[in-house]
């Protein structure tokens, strides 16, 4: 299970004023607590910064790596941004977020995923716009992973985004993500997967709810990666509970480690 930290993003407004004050102890005590409460990865993303954005990368990165020796996820729909972070990387394998199969977005990142032998978050759309099907999904992941695998990508660092929607607007969105995790992991089993998994819940009640149960039904098709709040005790619960209850888990090692270390609530 790979989780990543969605914390540091600009699109936070406390990340964003932390950034504009350059408070770089805000930003290090936001890396030290995810890191902390279990994140494997940091992501980094400060995508609202369009004047600079390159600039503030840099200095995310750098200050993020002073307070934390973890990988990072780079995270920017600006290439030159994607790479101003990866330069700076130094701590494991870093990760790209994201390609798609849109042209202009695939020739801009896959030479920087083979440069700098990135992970990637690859999501299931191209140009004909998001997908309206778990069919439309496998498509775009069919074409995808035969562009990467021959660029020299291996599986192991393929992450495949079934783009989450919210069930409040498509009410088999859920089920299409279900589906699509299934059918991937049958014709692909060594790629992995990963998501956002808070927009399935958007413009809805008691959203928490809805997202942890949505947590154990994509875990339980193949789903093992995350972009979430580390922090949120509650959904790192379900977390570590389903990795058991799965058989993922030795023993149960990891579940009895994490209680130990109050790492989640009931």
């Amino acid at each position: 299970m790979l989780i990543i930290g969605e914390l540091i993003n600009t699109s936070r407004k406390a990340i964003k004023e932390a950034v504009e004050k350059k408070d770089a102890e805000y930003i290090k005590q936001v890396a030290r607590e995810q890191l902390a409460a279990g994140a494997n990865y940091i992501d980094v993303n400060c995508g609202t910064m369009v004047n600079n954005e390159a600039e503030v990368m840099e200095w995310l990165v750098n200050t993020v790596q002073e307070a934390v020796e973890a990988p990072l996820s780079i995270d920017s729909p600006d290439p030159k941004a994607i790479e101003a972070g990866l330069r700076l990387a130094k701590y494991g394998q870093p990760m790209i977020n994201s390609i798609s199969d849109e042209k202009e977005r695939f020739e801009a990142v896959l030479p920087l995923a083979v440069k700098y032998k990135a992970k990637l978050v690859a999501l299931c759309m191209d140009d004909t716009g998001m997908p309206e099907t778990g069919e439309d999904r496998v498509r775009v992941a069919q074409s995808l992973y035969q562009k990467l695998t021959a660029a020299g990508v291996a599986d192991e660092n393929i992450y495949f985004d079934p783009l989450v929607k919210p069930i409040s607007a498509v009410e088999k969105a859920g089920v299409e993500v279900l589906e699509s995790i299934k059918l991937i992991k049958q014709l692909y089993p060594k790629v992995h997967f990963t998501c956002g998994l808070s927009n399935v819940s958007y413009g809805l009640p008691n959203r928490k709810v809805l997202n942890r149960l949505f947590v154990v039904q994509t875990m339980t098709m193949g789903m093992d990666g995350y972009i979430l709040n580390p922090t949120d005790k509650g959904m790192m619960g379900v977390v570590y509970a389903s990795l058991a209850l799965l058989g993922q888990d030795s023993y149960c090692m990891n579940y009895l480690t994490a209680h130990r270390k109050g790492l989640y609530e009931d």
